[in-house]
């Protein structure tokens, strides 16, 4: 055992504690068939939790923590907390980058062999512990080799570097038995028009992720692959700017039935979506593969990765994962980050318990909604017009017949109420 979490228990749930506890998040309670935790499926962030330094666009390092350093001993200390926080929260999975995990070498060999002693590390963890791996991914976008892209750089060597990491990468969640692997494509686009070559980037990016599809198959991962979108910050234009975005690059490339999207709360909010828009978006694609639940601060314009609190936002998305069948191998990540004001080790465990009950109010609130069916019942009213006979031969027919039956029958619709208030107080009725 390190000091770190010293004198702090694994939190329990307990609905009337003062102290630090779950108050609605109870793993073991069952909704619709299934156990809390199983339909939650919550994961931590490795990077924000273990290896960010409490820095902002504006001012640096305000954490101090005893792993922190570019050597291996430092890394294996990282885990052994981690691995404890784990337990703590009793956390069913964790998700990581490779640059989270292990110090960078002073070349790609180094760097791979530093990597894989961790990855040993982490099996050995896994088989004392219950956390599972809900994902790994690759960082292709703090060191200064991609600060024109990695899949989409005009540098074919680093093409060639970001090939070598990811395949490091998959093979490393496979053999922990990750669920799912993620690219997110941090610097996958452009400053300027100046110096880009549009169509190029996209094929190559196209390319990249054909070649990731190709080696799952290979070596036989059975987890899926999942598109993280997002609309800026790094790069002032991304390929892969939000769930519509990405859909049309999947069926571009052919990759719509291979990959699906890992949707982070505060990435819809930066693209001037809703969270339950983009969720909504893919399910109705068939591509929702799981979340980041985070948010941003309202009032700043750039992606402040808090905790999420409030509980109507997440019931809406619930209420869409829920309706879309729930995860399949994904689930809910924090891709969350302390305050920087926040210094003591307890506010991480604080941080994530806070927000798993959250997570746990909006969910039981979304069962709740779908359950009743009001909403449902509404929507399907709104739209019943079209099951009929009618509706249903317009649209197979074409321009001409849909028109003329305007005129035999006197059609002259009138407008009918969308209900939006009554809806909305409905909603308002379980959160």
């Amino acid at each position: 055992m390190t000091k770190f979490f010293e004198n702090l228990q694994p939190l329990r749930f307990d609905p009337e504690s003062r102290d630090l506890a779950f108050r609605h998040y109870n793993p073991d309670e069952i909704f619709m068939g299934k156990r809390m935790e199983e339909h939650l499926r919550f994961a931590v962030a490795y990077w924000h939790s273990f290896a960010w330094p409490g820095g902002d666009p504006f001012g640096g390092q305000t954490f101090e923590r005893p792993w922190f350093g570019d050597t291996m001993e430092n890394a294996r200390l990282k885990a052994d907390v981690a691995f404890e926080m784990f337990d703590i929260l009793n956390a069913p999975f964790f998700c990581w980058h490779d640059a989270d995990i292990r110090p960078e070498g002073d070349s790609f060999a180094e760097s791979r062999r530093n990597f894989e002693e961790i990855i040993e590390y982490f099996q050995a963890k896994m088989e004392t512990h219950k956390t599972r791996l809900l994902w790994g991914t690759a960082n292709m976008f703090s060191h200064k080799r991609f600060m024109a892209g990695a899949a989409t750089n005009p540098d074919p060597d680093v093409f060639a570097w970001s090939a070598a990491t990811v395949k490091l990468c998959m093979d490393a969640t496979h053999k922990l038995g990750g669920q799912n692997y993620v690219l997110w494509g941090g610097r996958e686009g452009y400053e300027t028009l100046l110096n880009t070559d549009l169509k190029r980037e996209r094929q190559q990016a196209g390319r990249f992720l054909q070649m990731v599809v190709e080696y799952k198959h290979k070596i036989g991962y059975q987890g899926a692959i999942l598109v993280e979108p997002k609309p800026q910050e790094p790069s002032k234009h991304q390929y892969d700017y939000d769930v519509a975005t990405v859909y049309g690059f999947l069926k571009e490339y052919g990759l719509e039935g291979e990959v699906q999207v890992n949707i982070e709360q505060g990435h819809a909010i930066l693209a001037g979506h809703s969270f339950e828009h983009e969720l909504a978006l893919a399910a109705s694609l068939g591509i929702l593969g799981s979340i980041d639940m985070n948010r941003n601060d309202y009032q700043s314009g750039w992606d402040t990765d808090q905790f999420p609190n409030n509980v109507p936002e997440t019931a809406l998305a619930y209420y869409e994962v829920l309706k879309a069948g729930g995860f399949k191998t994904g689930g809910t990540n924090f891709d969350a980050k302390l305050r920087r004001q926040s210094l003591d080790p307890v506010d991480l465990i604080a941080a994530h318990a806070g927000a798993m009950d959250v997570c746990a109010r909006g969910f039981k609130a979304a069962a709740t909604m779908l359950n009743d069916g009001a909403l449902e019942t509404l929507r399907d009213e709104r739209y019943a017009g079209w099951d009929s006979p009618a509706a249903v031969q317009m649209l197979q027919g074409d321009l001409e017949t849909a028109a003329a039956r305007v005129e035999r029958e006197g059609i002259n619709p009138e407008p009918r109420s969308g209900r939006q208030e009554i809806l909305e107080n409905i909603v308002n009725r379980f959160v």
